[in-house]
């Protein structure tokens, strides 16, 4: 009897220590995102009126701009919301405030016929807009109560905002996320913030913490019988370096080949996994270090495996990598926004960049 006790004793302790780790995100850090969900309005305050930068973003500011459309995803009336939104935090002119509120109220319902990819790309810059302007109380209640409803609306392909970004490792995902996350930081939705960090952290390729994407065809998987968002540390196929590539977005191209296509939804991928990154690292997460770094990993691949420096409305992006990574990727001035926001050169070019990380040549 007493080995019989025993026995089970030993495989108890064997199941602990097996036991699968739990990998929910921790709770995000609610005061930080109540200063900003995108940027800490004092920091724009101190921020520079003149240079490239600024005028670039002023002149966007200044722009006229057709009624928003949230089904159309080629759309840039939202970030050009979005840069009257930055230019009033900076300068208090009203006349940029009252164009943002505006603009946030003229969007609810144009949803309407698109897909959860137009939706994902367009609404971020609202909520980002509307967050920095601070909507008047009763706009704000108009604009919360839809927020709440529309990422469990079903889209043109069926899906809603939430289900793309659970299901889609490309694009669609991450501009699902990225709006998604605005929403939730947005109407303080602690819990719904928590999932979308796992589901990101998994992205990231951390299949502990989330696994439940439907990927495509695998010809750039590192493993493709354990896919992931961004291939892991050190991975490499006949003898060259994967390690970093976004296969969702490489294998629009083709089946895997060397040297490596220019295949620009890499980076429109990228364009919704950075601006979840940097919501989340506002929220308290270590985001940027999260699966051993993988968002400077795939930019690395892009610049030495690949040759393929930002252009176009991706040069926002390596202005964010340098700044968090402290890295010196080729980032233009002035650079374009994307389809879901924009400006960094302005406002993450010229902060201070983090210290102790390795400068690329």
């Amino acid at each position: 009897m007493f080995r019989v006790f025993a026995s089970l004793a030993s495989t108890m302790l064997v199941l602990l220590f097996i036991a699968p780790i739990d990998t929910r995100a921790a709770p995000p850090d609610m005061q930080m995102l109540a200063n900003g969900i995108w940027i800490d309005r004092q920091r724009l305050g101190a921020l520079p009126t003149t240079g490239v930068a600024w005028d670039a973003l002023k002149a966007a500011a200044d722009q006229p701009m057709a009624v928003p459309n949230l089904s159309n995803q080629e759309d840039p009336t939202n970030v050009l919301v979005l840069a009257r939104a930055l230019v009033y935090v900076r300068t208090g002119a009203s006349i940029y405030r009252d164009a943002v509120v505006a603009a946030c109220m003229a969007a609810i319902g144009t949803e309407d016929g698109g897909s959860s990819l137009a939706l994902g790309r367009e609404l971020m810059a609202y909520v980002l807009a509307a967050d920095l302007v601070g909507l008047p109380l009763e706009q704000d209640a108009v604009f919360r109560a839809w927020l709440g409803k529309v990422v469990e609306k079903p889209m043109s392909e069926g899906r809603t905002l939430r289900q793309t970004h659970a299901i889609r490792p490309n694009g669609w995902g991450t501009f699902a996320g990225a709006s998604r996350l605005a929403v939730a930081a947005y109407l303080g939705n602690q819990e719904e913030l928590a999932e979308i960090a796992r589901i990101f952290r998994g992205w990231l390729g951390d299949r502990t913490a989330y696994a439940d994407f439907s990927y495509g065809e695998l010809d750039w998987q590192a493993d493709p019988a354990n896919p992931v968002g961004v291939n892991p540390f050190g991975s490499a196929r006949d003898g060259h370096n994967i390690d970093g590539v976004i296969p969702e977005g490489m294998r629009r191209c083709c089946v895997f080949t060397w040297p490596p296509p220019h295949e620009n939804y890499v980076y429109s991928t990228l364009q919704g996994a950075l601006a979840q990154a940097v919501m989340l690292e506002r929220a308290g997460y270590d985001v940027f270090g999260w699966q051993d770094k993988a968002l400077l990993r795939a930019f690395e691949w892009l610049h030495t495996q690949a040759n393929y420096p930002a252009e176009g409305d991706d040069t926002w992006q390596p202005h964010l990598v340098n700044y968090y990574y402290g890295t010196a990727f080729p980032a233009p001035l002035p650079s374009r926004p994307g389809k879901n926001v924009g400006y960094t050169d302005w406002t993450h070019g010229r902060l201070p960049r983090p210290r102790n990380l390795r400068i690329l040549p």
